[in-house]
């Protein structure tokens, strides 16, 4: 199976981690997951790319952070949330747009190229 480069995909990696936080504040660890699960296994975020697109993006106010006890008794370990704040929901809805113009760009070049083959032409 064909696996997607980091290369590629790096410049969404904030808009897959908004997708997830939008549904529901959530940690780390969950949305990695959520993101293998999400792509059928065909990504995998790095631990060290998830906390630095946090880190990012709670600089520039796309969310926020804030430590809860996963369990409501307070038995288990506090981790550190994430939400979605009002200007990261204005941000993921550029992304989507953006995504949606360069998928319709780089499918020209691939129709383009698919004809050319179909033709003769290399």
């Amino acid at each position: 199976m064909v696996a997607i480069s980091s290369d590629v995909i790096r410049g969404y990696n904030d808009t897959m981690i908004l997708s997830i936080l939008r549904r529901e504040p959530s940690y780390g660890y969950e949305i990695s997951k959520q993101i293998k699960c999400i792509s059928d296994g065909k990504y995998i975020i790095k631990e060290t790319t998830l906390y630095s697109a946090f880190t990012r993006m709670e600089k520039n106010g796309y969310i926020e952070s804030f430590v809860a006890d996963p369990d409501p008794e307070g038995n288990g370990k506090k981790r550190t949330y994430y939400r979605v704040t009002p200007d990261g929901e204005a941000y993921y809805q550029e992304k989507c747009e953006e995504w949606q113009l360069t998928k319709e760009v780089i499918e020209h070049f691939i129709e383009e190229s698919e004809q050319g083959e179909e033709n003769g032409n290399d």
